[in-house]
């Protein structure tokens, strides 16, 4: 049977065609497709969101997809120059702690879904100033949460959220990606489980877990259709260089220090932001709305050890004698607050909606240094801050 659909062709509007579905997923997008879903990513010019972006433009046309980003200083629109010219991609330069600018992107462009990304993320950066991690991550996703409500409340009731159909419908969904910081420091047996207590230790982490009750409340208390995601470390292309991954390749390439806090013994869960990617979209699409889902790379490494391999990997590509790289080690006093060991447990992913990681942890290393080692000009406009102009010479000076 044929189903009529509609298309977005730029320039020209919507196409009405006949379809034939060849799979059950094919009739599934299709049916999405004429659903004609409005999804709004925040923070899609950061390093997970464009991952996402990416995705969702690509595997989804007919979806229309709306990047909103205020561009702070790890947003960056090149990220998506491969896609900056789909028509069902839409970038919106905004603040989501400006109430009223998401109040009129939602009337604007009937946005039907949130995928909550923005976040400040650097622990050293919230130790140094954690007010700026309070307004964004905790009243940025406040306001978010409440123009959601407010926009989607006549579709809303006490009974569809409480007798299951709105887990039938799907005609809405909050999904907030959260980190597996939120459940603190683990000893040297054990995993983080979507019902492990909440025990943040650093000013990130505390505003984070603190979005993560708002979220959760609004779905209990206005019975918004919400779903939550907590993620272990992400490393992949277009990492800002300054966590440990991209910093380090940025320094070896340069020949510059790898500062090493502490013992070096520090463990955490590693996860290629691809495959984050994919398990955002799978828990978007098929995750039971008000659960939570766990997202993890189901290895562990200490951080010296991740390093040393990293000097490795990077010797053997850029042709240098062997331990040239891990000469540059230095270590360096260790950060307040400093977290031990993390480690997730997505086993639920796993069982419930068939999600593993798609590379090994070597695998992906490698593929995240070639990426870097092509895109040369891409470190050099991040690290210079000569990306910031990107936003400006594609849409203000056009």
């Amino acid at each position: 049977m044929a189903i009529v659909c509609a298309r977005k062709i730029a320039n020209v509007g919507l196409i009405y065609v006949f379809c034939r579905p060849k799979s059950s997923l094919d009739r599934l997008i299709l049916l999405l497709s004429i659903m004609g879903k409005n999804i709004l990513i925040t923070g899609g010019a950061g390093f997970i969101g464009s991952h996402v972006v990416r995705l969702m433009v690509t595997k989804y046309p007919g979806y229309q997809i709306f990047n909103l980003d205020a561009l702070t200083y790890a947003g960056n629109l090149e990220n998506l120059k491969d896609i900056e010219n789909a028509p069902n991609y839409h970038f919106v330069k905004a603040d989501i702690l400006d109430a009223a600018a998401l109040k009129n992107i939602f009337e604007q462009h009937h946005i039907t879904d949130v995928i909550h990304l923005a976040a400040e993320s650097h622990v050293d950066r919230s130790i140094v100033s954690p007010l700026d991690f309070v307004y964004t991550n905790v009243i940025g996703t406040v306001n978010l949460l409440n123009t959601a409500k407010d926009f989607w409340k006549q579709d809303l009731s006490y009974e569809n959220a409480h007798d299951g159909t709105w887990d039938g419908k799907r005609d809405h969904l909050f999904y907030h990606i959260s980190t597996d910081e939120v459940y603190g420091s683990l000893g040297k047996e054990g995993l983080f489980t979507e019902t492990t207590s909440y025990d943040p230790n650093s000013p990130y982490s505390a505003s984070k877990a603190a979005s993560d009750h708002f979220v959760r409340a609004y779905g209990e208390t206005y019975h918004l259709p919400i779903v939550v995601s907590n993620c272990s470390n992400n490393y992949g292309p277009n990492h800002f260089p300054e966590k440990l991954i991209p910093l380090f390749i940025h320094n070896i390439i340069n020949k510059k220090a790898l500062p090493v806090y502490g013992d070096g013994l520090y463990t955490r869960d590693w996860l290629y932001v691809i495959d984050h990617a994919r398990a955002i979209d799978l828990i978007f699409h098929e995750g039971k709305k008000g659960d939570t889902y766990n997202i993890g790379g189901f290895n562990e490494w200490t951080n010296i050890d991740l390093v040393k391999l990293l000097c490795t990997q990077m010797d053997e590509k850029l042709g240098r004698a062997k331990g040239e790289s891990e000469s540059l080690i230095t270590y360096v006093k260790d950060r307040p607050g400093h977290d031990r060991r993390y480690a997730i447990d997505a086993t639920k992913l796993n069982k419930e909606l068939g999600w593993s990681p798609s590379v090994t942890f070597e695998q992906g290393l490698a593929a995240t240094i070639d990426w870097y080692l092509q895109n040369t000009a891409w470190l050099e406009n991040v690290t210079s801050g000569a990306y910031q102009t990107y936003y400006n010479q594609m849409y203000t000076n056009r």
